[in-house]
């Protein structure tokens, strides 16, 4: 009895060990399937994520081709703004492989410049056949370079003495010598110089005389980071100032088809008080204020006088005020004395006379504030002068000019005057929120320590982009501004 039961318990024993051993066999197998199909699936995903990788980076590169096609047309056709067509877009370009087979398109959303600017906005995006939801858009800007590119751009010899403080890229076509702090590049078109301020052997295109002073060419200009803090270059391509006189024209053009246009005052010229509202009030200058008395010219400089309008009651007649243009350009074939406050205009104000003549060449004064409301580029103003832009006798001690300043044939500055001129001979600080362009050499301080003791020139840096309304160009051709992926 007892065998039959070892006997019987042994064959159950190797039944359920059977019955193990399978169930392990189908957990195990089961568990395999599942990972292998896993595996499967997750390489399939991996080919589909990488395949949409590759169409998404096609369709950028589709987008891309775009922009460059644009700046392409922009170089031979300035001034289409319609992609060829004559009408408005979008505009569908097919795109092939070198095959030439099509693998997608680019769709071109152009945005022309506003009156008075050059940039244009071009959009571009980018869809491949085989995924056309998967869009890629890049925008780009493109202008042609104006002189408002520099803080400061001058066609003379440039010196720029202790207490000068420029933050913005300044070039000459002639030398410069500088003992201020500059914030960024100084250039010049020159290799080396006679410096007209002292005697000596040429130096330096761009050099200082703050010590230790910069050796003589040829040894190696110095790294001299307390002084230029990014840097001088010298020799490099000179700016185009005789064009100006082009753009002065076309400025009038503007003017006179847009309710901008004053000739001459039959005075001596015109005082415009910029106004917040986009107005500004417009009254002739009948009279001067004369030198006090042994205030003479005693530089014998072009030009000399107080520059000042007169403090008495018929010194001026008011006109009325104004709107700004609709073309937000002015010209007058006079002289200009301007201040005042804009807020979110973009308003750019000439001053010359054609055919031009040195006699009749006219001059923009600025004795009191010219402010912006707000300094996030929504204000910008322009102002050229066929000769000079001034800084009169009876200016403020502490005075800003926000705009972007041009003298076409003349200099930015101030005249020289003397102890014998009354107080104010001396003023204390300029400050200066835009760019200056001046023919001549420019300054509003002299040696001996007379004008303005601090000066401070700070570009806006807005000008970039959007400078003001018919500036001067410094090219013919198109560049690109900014780059963006914007989907």
């Amino acid at each position: 009895m007892v065998k039959f039961i070892n006997t019987f318990l042994n064959k159950l024993l190797r039944h359920a060990a059977r019955g193990a051993l399978l169930i392990h066999l189908i957990v195990f197998g089961s568990i395999g399937i599942v990972i292998i199909g896993g595996l499967v699936q997750w390489s399939i995903g991996q080919n589909r994520l990488a395949r949409q990788r590759s169409l998404r980076e096609m369709a950028f590169e589709i987008a891309e081709a775009g922009v460059d096609y644009y700046r392409w047309h922009l170089a031979h056709a300035p001034n289409d703004f319609q992609d060829g067509t004559g009408s408005t877009g979008p505009y569908v370009h097919i795109f092939n492989n070198r095959a030439g087979e099509q693998i997608g398109t680019f769709t071109l959303t152009i945005t022309p410049p506003p009156t008075g600017s050059t940039m244009v906005i071009v959009e571009s995006s980018g869809v491949t056949l085989e995924s056309p939801h998967a869009e890629r858009v890049i925008r780009a800007r493109f202008a042609i370079p104006s002189l408002a590119k520099f803080a400061i751009a001058a066609n003379a010899d440039m010196r720029f003495g202790e207490g000068t403080e420029v933050f913005g890229p300044t070039h000459s076509n002639g030398g410069i010598r500088f003992d201020g702090l500059a914030h960024n590049l100084i250039t010049s078109a020159r290799t080396s110089y006679d410096d007209p301020d002292h005697s000596g052997a040429n130096e330096f295109g761009v050099h200082t005389h703050d010590a230790p002073t910069d050796p003589l060419p040829p040894a190696a200009a110095p790294n001299r980071t307390d002084i230029f803090m990014a840097g001088r270059q010298f020799p490099v391509p000179a700016v185009d100032f005789t064009g100006i006189i082009n753009d002065l024209a076309d400025i009038k053009t503007q003017a006179q088809a847009s309710n901008g246009y004053y000739s001459s005052s039959g005075a001596l010229g015109y005082h415009v008080t910029l106004q917040s509202n986009d107005t500004y009030i417009l009254k002739r200058v009948n009279s001067l204020q004369s030198p006090p008395q042994w205030c003479t010219n005693q530089l014998g400089q072009s030009g000399w006088g107080t520059w000042s309008i007169g403090t008495g009651g018929s010194a001026q007649t008011t006109l009325g005020t104004h709107p700004f243009p609709s073309a937000n350009v002015l010209f007058f074939e006079d002289h200009l004395w301007i201040d005042g406050q804009i807020s979110s205009a973009r308003l750019t104000i000439a001053s010359g006379k054609f055919p031009e003549n040195p006699s009749t060449n006219t001059s923009i004064t600025i004795n009191n504030d010219i402010i912006y409301s707000a300094y996030d580029g929504s204000a910008v103003l322009g102002l050229i002068a066929q000769n000079n832009i001034n800084v009169g006798l009876s200016s403020e001690n502490d005075i800003r000019i926000d705009a972007a300043l041009v003298a076409k044939n003349g200099r930015i500055g101030r005249y020289y005057y003397w102890t014998t001129c009354g107080s104010s001979y001396i003023r204390s600080q300029i400050t200066l929120w835009g760019m200056l362009a001046t023919n001549q050499r420019y300054g509003f301080a002299y040696t001996d320590g007379t004008g303005y003791q601090t000066r401070n020139i700070t570009y806006d840096a807005s000008l970039l982009y959007a400078p003001p309304p018919s500036f001067p160009l410094t090219s013919d051709q198109y560049t690109l501004l900014s780059w963006e992926e914007v989907k």
